[in-house]
């Protein structure tokens, strides 16, 4: 057994792992796990998730300025679409999504997490440039696309690598509000949108490109951040790497020490598991579909009712204001803003509940509530009870609570499946979820908009709702409480050699 000895910086002595780098089908044992979960909170968690959560910052922003500049996408000289094609957009941003995800969460289960966000971080940026300089309906479809599969790939690799590395009693907490700055990058979208929608600022065919220009540049930004996050030592310890992990990690405790930190000791006892080279897609299906057949059900029911709730109203809220109240495109940024504001909000107040209370009660509550209160909203906009500005405080109420709620289900998802699935678990429910609510949702909205009828698009409104409140349902009967668990607890190793 190798044990780390100390060092001027003090540190003690580990059961960390079999000496070396161990060949596949070793069995090793750790308290990587445990050294993880005993961190402080400190500046190393909070650059994670600056340089990774900044990834909803970029999606939050992708699909704000499509839904704010479809009024621009009506009227370009060269464009000139349809409200049914500015939901065809969306869409095929959406389906690009789900096949980036399975793909990538493949990839990043097998060729580790750091890999992979820099993979799909870089289609990400170039499809976006890409889609500033699109001439027809289907270059943008393809760009749109293109641009969904980095997203989605990006889901996958960050999600699991934010979840290895946060601290369990913060895990909740941390992955709502890391999923919540989607809206931040919403925010950002819709103030943008104003200035680069202006005709007085950029010719009206130049400025919804500039906007998609802009954001593909600042990805390149984001790339560097990368640079100096560290592999996953959980990934690394499951694929025999036991020295390199032990590495990184000594690392990251050096630097806590130096920063006055002091790390209480590892009570639990090291874990035995055996190494593998990746997992082989029937074990991946048995644990799924069989082992955590239950959890997969959950996980299932909240992504498909968070992602037709989401997408089907935020891709066609600018249709709503343009076709109904008659708000000119460049104004629409206006009341995309606070709404933005609402759900960027929501986890940072709510997202703390679902570490101390829990995570069924929580699920329960936010699932129920958001599907009510968005009949509710259906209703008085179907009777034409509301102004434009009553309608968005309507929305703003809605999302508050509907955004911790959707922030939870890829929360769920994540820390349900033990670590050599992790990542392709994320994507599967992520793009059948997305697949299901979100590929369909904008595309039925927008038909349903371009009837003119407001009692059709209550009926849309009304699915989400009904979604909603189903989830939460399920949520009640078989949600696990994962709160304050480490992950390994929460979903056994499939690797354990125990």
């Amino acid at each position: 057994m190798w044990k780390h000895e100390g060092n001027a910086h003090g540190r003690e002595m580990h059961q960390s792992t079999a000496l070396g780098n161990a060949g596949f089908g070793a069995v090793i044992e750790t308290d990587v796990s445990a050294r993880l979960d005993r961190l402080p909170w400190g500046r190393f968690h909070v650059l994670v998730i600056a340089a990774l959560g900044v990834t909803w910052i970029l999606d939050g922003l992708e699909v704000t300025l499509v839904g704010a500049i479809s009024g621009a996408l009506r009227e370009s000289p060269v464009l000139h679409f349809t409200n049914t094609e500015v939901g065809l957009v969306s869409s095929a941003y959406l389906l690009g999504a789900v096949f980036g995800a399975i793909f990538f969460g493949w990839l990043t289960d097998r060729l580790g997490r750091k890999k992979l966000f820099f993979i799909t971080l870089t289609i990400y940026m170039l499809a976006t440039i890409a889609t500033a300089f699109s001439w027809n309906l289907w270059s943008f479809l393809v760009f749109r696309f293109l641009t969904g599969a980095g997203i989605g790939g990006e889901y996958t690799a960050v999600n699991s690598t934010i979840q290895e590395l946060i601290p369990a009693r913060v895990r909740g907490w941390t992955d709502l509000v890391i999923n919540g700055s989607f809206w931040l990058g919403a925010a950002i979208g819709a103030a943008g949108s104003v200035v680069l929608l202006d005709t007085r600022v950029l010719p009206a065919d130049l400025g919804w490109r500039a906007a998609f220009a802009i954001g593909g540049a600042l990805s390149a930004i984001i790339f560097f951040m990368r640079l100096w996050i560290p592999e996953s030592p959980r990934w690394l310890i499951t694929h025999g790497r036991a020295a390199d992990a032990d590495k990184i990690l000594a690392g990251i405790e050096d630097r806590f020490r130096e920063q006055g930190h002091t790390l209480r000791k590892v009570e639990t006892a090291p874990v035995r598991l055996r190494t593998r080279s990746h997992t082989p897609l029937w074990e991946v299906a048995v644990t799924l579909l069989k082992v955590h057949r239950q959890r997969a059900f959950v996980g299932l029911s909240l992504m498909a009712a968070q992602a037709y709730f989401y997408n089907a109203i935020f891709f066609t809220y600018a249709l709503i204001l343009t076709t109904f109240y008659a708000i000119p495109s460049d104004k629409l940024g206006w009341y995309i803003l606070p709404f933005a504001l609402a759900n960027f909000l929501g986890p940072i107040f709510i997202g703390r509940l679902f570490d101390t209370w829990g995570r069924r009660p929580m699920l329960i509550l936010t699932y129920s509530a958001s599907g009510l209160l968005l009949a509710m909203t259906g209703y008085l906009f179907a009777a034409n009870l509301v102004s434009v500005w009553q309608l968005t405080a309507a929305w703003v109420a809605v999302f508050f609570v509907g955004s911790a709620a959707a922030s939870a289900a890829y929360l769920t998802v994540s820390e349900s499946f033990p670590r050599e699935v992790r990542a392709l678990a994320i994507a599967l429910f992520y793009a059948i979820g997305t697949g299901v609510g979100g590929v369909i949702g904008p595309y039925f909205l927008g038909h349903l908009i371009d009837s003119g009828s407001r009692t059709s698009v209550f009926v849309g409104y009304l699915v989400g709702a009904v979604l909603m409140i189903a989830a939460a349902i399920v949520a009640a009967f078989w949600a696990t409480a994962a709160e304050r668990k480490s992950l390994e607890d929460v979903a056994r190793p499939l690797a354990s050699a125990e």
